[in-house]
């Protein structure tokens, strides 16, 4: 397990405030789902699924026992406790396989790779959550006031507009107020629900799990189309493991149990005793199981709402680049932290603009909710299903399970996401293609990154020679290279090599500065590194000379400040072979150009430009490491891919 018990986050403040803030952030779609989930169950291909008393115990029972299957044992219970020092999350979970000792290689990067397609799907999905969610919450007008059915689209894209666009300012403000609302959303859904079991409690015989059983056996192809909207019930299922390492396993636990499940539960068992009763209501259930005068107001609490649940899935999806591009999987791009007391809470233009056009795309191409549910799920139940093969590895190589538990988590978890994937084949032709495109192309430039990181890094290597044979050459060459006054950093991403900027100066301009100071920057596979245990001073033998090496190490969730971590090393340890200022200090950096015309690289030619495209685009070194740009000084070299 982690080093970190399951149920503690790095900071304490008080179970209820963790279990408020919980329930702000990591049950917004989930949460939301009601809107939708059923009235795309009874709308599906045809309406397959009848009103009758029969198919609705059959669909309640599939909706309740999913949600229990998936979301209260598979990860509440269990996937939840694969925790990589406290953090969540399928990122977590390619770490954590990264750490198991797999002796064929393949084997090994073929489960990585795996990992990589459920990352992508993710990007997918939280293309489709904010569209769905906030769509399906403005369409509330259309039943509340039928002339106003035309704002639906313009005010859906302007809410949408707005939450993109405050972004940029962060959510620390705004994410105190989620939890208060996110209660009150509850409370309202079960409320609802509790209206309509007073007046037909027969409708709780449903709970029974024999009734989706009965259902199966006398309508197997319509619970098979069925389960392709069933499925809408459990998205935001990732979010209670992804952001687990903002409130700890406890908090969303309870948080789960006490409050979400129950509510949950009673409001669907609330539609489903509205439809038995007026068939018609099937055009949508869940306002409809309101009171008129209730239904304005509730379309204003369910636009907050559906904007909670999207803000969640924004932000993700700014955590999940920065681990990639941590972890090696993306390029260097843009991020801005947004609080100076959460590292968690970051803002990433470029993902947050491409998200943006994608909505939009989505919200006029398809039009309504409806029709948006036939491209959800596809990617939702790819995730799940990755999410569990994974887990089971983690649990069998690195946590050393029993085989027969293994085999019964075959069984229990990826035979049930098997199926759910299976169902959702059937909306590839009506819509889900487009997450799969997303995740497609998303999947294709991490691995174009991460190979051809390794191309130019092995180029490099070659290029770059041994860091200890130069320093041995520099010590003995005759007459001796001329030393320049002053403290120069250079940036390297090998302790065992040269930086190509220190070879070129010597070569070119016959000289180096009279301290030279190598800085490697490691990332670690576990989100958060020590301040304490992130510098270490390698030695060269030649430290009176002037050469000195300090290796820099960060956690895939740690912001990389190159001049502060040396800074703080050098008020904690006097002992650093070079004592410098780190802000005053002259940072050399190596500007590699990539050339794509080596005719033994391993890559073909399109890869090999959409490497170099990134490449070219990524963000400057100096602003990632946060170093002084009036400082940075920069030599060029080529490498051949």
């Amino acid at each position: 397990m982690s080093s970190t018990p399951s149920g503690s986050p790095r900071s304490h403040p008080g179970a209820a405030a963790l279990v408020l803030g919980a329930l702000g952030v990591v049950f917004g779609d989930i949460g939301t789902s009601p809107l939708y989930a059923l009235q795309a169950v009874f709308a599906a291909d045809g309406q397959a699924v009848k009103p009758t008393q029969g198919d609705v115990y059959g669909i309640l029972s599939l909706v309740v026992w999913s949600v229990t299957l998936i979301v209260s044992i598979k990860f509440v219970s269990f996937i939840m406790r694969a925790d990589n020092e406290g953090e969540g999350g399928i990122m977590a979970l390619v770490a954590l396989v990264r750490r198991t000792t797999i002796r064929r290689p393949v084997l090994k990067a073929g489960l990585v790779a795996t990992g990589l397609v459920g990352v992508a799907l993710f990007y997918g999905d939280g293309m489709i959550t904010p569209a769905i969610s906030v769509l399906s919450a403005v369409e509330g007008v259309k039943v509340a006031a039928p002339h106003l059915g035309a704002v639906v689209l313009p005010f859906t894209l302007a809410t949408l507009a707005g939450l993109f666009t405050i972004q940029r300012f962060g959510t620390e403000t705004i994410g105190r107020l989620f939890g208060p609302v996110m209660v009150v959303w509850f409370a309202v859904l079960a409320l609802a629900g509790v209206g309509r079991l007073v007046a037909h409690p027969q409708i709780l015989r449903s709970l029974s799990p024999t009734y989706a059983v009965d259902f199966f056996l006398a309508h197997p192809r319509i619970t098979f189309i069925a389960l392709g909207s069933v499925v809408l019930t459990v998205t935001g299922a990732e979010a209670l493991y992804a952001d687990m390492g903002h409130f700890g396993r406890r908090p969303i636990s309870r948080a789960w149990f006490l409050v979400v499940f129950p509510a949950l539960t009673l409001n669907y068992m609330g539609q489903g005793s509205l439809i038995l009763e007026d068939p018609s209501t099937i055009s949508n259930p869940f306002y409809l199981l309101l009171p008129g005068w209730a239904q304005i107001p509730m379309v204003f609490l369910a636009t907050v709402a559906t904007l909670i649940a999207s803000q969640a899935v924004i932000s993700g999806a700014f955590s999940v680049t920065r681990q990639a591009v941590q972890l090696g999987f993306l390029p260097r791009v843009a991020i801005r932290h947004t609080s100076d007391s959460a590292i968690g809470q970051v803002y990433v233009p470029a993902v947050n603009w491409a998200l943006f056009g994608a909505v939009l795309a989505l919200v006029v191409g398809f039009g309504s909710s409806a029709r948006l549910a036939t491209a959800y799920g596809i990617a939702v139940t790819g995730t799940l299903l990755i999410d569990s093969i994974l887990f089971l590895v983690v649990a069998r190589l690195l946590w050393g399970r029993p085989r027969w538990a293994i085999a019964a988590g075959v069984v229990g978890f990826v035979t049930v996401d098997t199926v759910f994937l299976a169902a959702n084949t059937t909306k590839i032709v009506h819509g889900g293609w487009f997450p799969l495109l997303v995740g497609l192309l998303v999947f294709v430039v991490l691995s174009t990154w991460d190979r051809g990181r390794e191309e130019v890094t092995a180029a490099r290597v070659a290029a770059e020679g041994s860091l200890v044979a130069f320093v041995e050459h520099l010590h003995g060459v005759v007459p001796p290279v001329t030393r320049l006054p002053g403290v120069a950093v250079y940036l390297n991403p090998s302790r065992e090599t040269t930086p190509l900027a220190l070879r070129v100066g010597v070569e070119r301009i016959h000289g180096i500065p009279a301290e030279v100071v190598i800085v490697t920057i490691e990332t670690a596979d576990v989100p958060h590194v020590p301040p304490g245990d992130r510098v270490t001073c390698d030695p060269l033998g030649h430290e009176h000379d002037g050469y000195s090496h300090i290796t820099l190490r960060f956690g895939y969730q740690d912001r990389p400040d190159v001049p502060a971590t040396l800074a703080r090393a050098r008020r904690g340890k006097p002992g650093l072979a070079t004592d410098f200022n780190p802000y005053h200090a002259t940072y050399v950096l190596s500007h590699i150009t990539i050339t794509p015309t080596n005719p033994k690289g391993r890559m073909p030619r399109w890869r090999k430009g959409l490497f170099v495209a990134m490449a070219r685009n990524a963000t400057s070194p100096a602003d990632y490491f946060g170093l002084p740009a009036e400082r940075v000084v920069t030599m060029g070299a080529q490498i051949l891919i």
